[in-house]
C-alpha cells in the first residue's frame, strides 16, 4: 500500500483510508469489526471518525474495542464540534468544550493520544485564536499529535494559519472537505490556499455518497439498505439530472479503457499529491478490497483533460 504524508506533517497514511461513519449506525459491531480487520489486513493504516458518528459516540466506542493492540500502527483521526447532546451545550470549538470533548473521545477510543484531531465545522461564536490555543495545549500535552479542520472556508483557513504562525501555535495541517468528480467546488478558492500553505486535502464523499461506485442506476429503485435509500437528503443532493449525465459519460470513459467508474473516482483524486489519502466508508470487507484495487490507475494528461471537459 502506497503511503503519503499529510501536508508538511510527519503523519504517513495509506492512500486509501477507512471512514468509520457507518460504525454504530448503518452497521453493527460485528460487521464493523470485519471491515476494520479487512482494512488492516490490506495495509490501510488510516482510520477517520468523529465523536458524532454512530449516534454520538458509537463509532469511536466500536473502534476503541476493535483496534486493541493494532492501535499503535494506526493513524487515528477523529473530530469535535458537532452537537453531542440535545440541549446544544456540547458543541462548538471553545476551549472549555474542546477540553471536554477530547477526554470523551480518548475514553471511547481507549487510547492515550489522537493522531489527527479535527474541528468538524466552523464555530462563529468562538474566536479562532481560542480554538488554536486549546489545540496547541493538547499537542504540547501529548494528547493530540496534529490538528486539522473540516468545512472551513478559504478565508477561515487563511485566518487560522496566519493566527497560528503569529502566535507560535500548532496550526491546522489539513482540511477535510467534500471533493469528488461530481463536487469540485474546493478547486476555486480552498485548494489554492491549501497548496500555498503546505497543507493536505482529505476528501470526504469521494464517491459522491455511492453514486460513483456504479451501484446506482437511473430509473432503477435504490438498493435496499444503501446510503441513498436511507438518507433522503443525500439522494436529493446527488441524484440530479446533471450528475446522472456526468456519471454516464464517466462510465463510458472508464469502460473504453477496461476500467470502472470506481477506479476512476479514486485514481482521479489521487492524481494530485495534495491529497494524501482518499477516505472511503465501507460496510463489508469486499468493499475494502474494491476500494484498494481502485486506487492504482495513473491517468495520462490527455485523459485528465477529457475528464475536465466532462465534469466541469
Amino acid at each position: 500500500m502506497q503511503k503519503r504524508r499529510i501536508g508538511s506533517s510527519t503523519l504517513e497514511v495509506s492512500v486509501v483510508g477507512l471512514g468509520a461513519n457507518n460504525f454504530g449506525g448503518r452497521i453493527n459491531f460485528a460487521a464493523s469489526r470485519r471491515v476494520v480487520d479487512a482494512a488492516i489486513a490490506h495495509g490501510i493504516n488510516f482510520i477517520d471518525t468523529a465523536d458524532s458518528y454512530g449516534n454520538r459516540g458509537g463509532s469511536e466506542e466500536y473502534l476503541g474495542e476493535i483496534l486493541g493492540a493494532a492501535r499503535k500502527s494506526i493513524v487515528l483521526a477523529t473530530k469535535f464540534g458537532l452537537p453531542m447532546d440535545d440541549a446544544g451545550t456540547k458543541r462548538g470549538a471553545s476551549r472549555r468544550y474542546i477540553m471536554e470533548a477530547v477526554e470523551a473521545s480518548l475514553k471511547r477510543l481507549r487510547t492515550d493520544w489522537i493522531d489527527l484531531y479535527q474541528q468538524h465545522r466552523p464555530d462563529p461564536q468562538t474566536p479562532i485564536e481560542e480554538t488554536l490555543r486549546a489545540l496547541d495545549e493538547l499537542v504540547r500535552a501529548g494528547k493530540v499529535r496534529f490538528a486539522g479542520c473540516s468545512n472551513l472556508s478559504a478565508a477561515q483557513v487563511t485566518e487560522a494559519r496566519e493566527t497560528a504562525a503569529r502566535l507560535g501555535l500548532a496550526g491546522f495541517i489539513c482540511c477535510q472537505d467534500e471533493y469528488s468528480l461530481l463536487k469540485r467546488g474546493v478547486e476555486r478558492e480552498l485548494l489554492p490556499v491549501i497548496k500555498a500553505r503546505g497543507m493536505g486535502l482529505l476528501p470526504y464523499f469521494p464517491l459522491a455518497s455511492g453514486l460513483l461506485t456504479g451501484k446506482y442506476q437511473k430509473g432503477v429503485p435504490l438498493p435496499e439498505g444503501s446510503r441513498m435509500a436511507k438518507n433522503r437528503r443525500h439522494a436529493d443532493d446527488f441524484l440530479t439530472e446533471r450528475n446522472w449525465r456526468i456519471v454516464a459519460q464517466l462510465r463510458a470513459f472508464a469502460e473504453r479503457r477496461g476500467r470502472t467508474v470506481l477506479e476512476l473516482a479514486f485514481s482521479w483524486l489521487l492524481r494530485d499529491p495534495v491529497v494524501p489519502s482518499v477516505i472511503a466508508g465501507a460496510t463489508t470487507p469486499e468493499q475494502i478490497a474494491q476500494n484498494i484495487a481502485a486506487a492504482g490507475w495513473t491517468l495520462a494528461p490527455d485523459e485528465l483533460a477529457e475528464i475536465d471537459r466532462i465534469t466541469q
